[in-house]
């Protein structure tokens, strides 16, 4: 799997910015298995990351899990930055090989993902939004790209709200050992639509907020 805006200087270099009109600076950089496991642990085992299915993993367990991912050809794992402070966990995988082998139809230019913001008591207002627009944009920042897919719980709906509102279409539900799942996906024209309908509401002295949670 190939990386947009890949950029020098080693495992932790940035891969992806961008700058929300509100909340200011996102990146992204490769997650280091040993280096931000310790945070990470605190993320995935927090009960408001329930849906990311880690709750009861140790620091081994978490180490062990991005270790696999760095070393797998169709996973990989970033760490997200908000004004320079990690505050958000993206994976990309392909679909055709991780998570949704076998069950559906994968085409050329697919690409899955999952995301999770830090658990917080004191949320920003639109920010889970402002995350997964980001990590929309770095994955259609790949011109391979043709088509996001995400298999989320069908319980977690503050994220489905969220997944319309950067383009996501519920396809089906499938079934998967761990749970059931919407099967969602989002072109890049479905994107690049929904955006340009946000940035005209914002205009318009609307500001969205849907659902504050993670994908998964």
């Amino acid at each position: 799997m190939s990386s947009a805006r890949t950029n020098s200087g080693g495992a932790t270099a940035t891969v992806h910015t961008r700058t929300d009109p509100h909340l200011g600076r996102f990146a992204l950089r490769p997650v280091d298995p040993a280096g931000d496991a310790e945070l990470l642990h605190t993320w995935v085992t927090d009960p408001k990351s329930a849906f990311w299915l880690m709750q009861e993993a140790s620091l081994t367990d978490v180490e062990r899990e991005f270790m696999n991912i760095a070393a797998s050809e169709h996973h990989d794992a970033y760490l997200g930055l908000h004004e320079g402070e990690p505050r958000f966990l993206m994976e990309r995988y392909d679909p055709a090989h991780v998570e949704l082998k076998g069950l559906y139809e994968a085409q050329t230019g697919d690409v899955g993902m999952h995301f999770l913001c830090a658990p917080t008591n004191t949320p920003l207002h639109g920010f889970t939004l402002a995350v997964i627009t980001t990590v929309m944009d770095m994955l259609f920042a790949d011109p391979d790209t043709r088509r996001v897919v995400v298999e989320p719980d069908v319980r977690n709906t503050a994220v489905h709200a969220l997944n319309e509102a950067v383009g996501f279409r519920i396809e089906r539900t499938i079934a998967k050992p761990e749970k059931d799942a919407y099967l969602s996906m989002c072109t890049r024209e479905q994107f690049e639509d929904a955006r340009k309908a946000l940035e005209t509401r914002e205009a318009g002295g609307t500001r969205e907020n849907p659902g504050e949670t993670k994908n998964r």
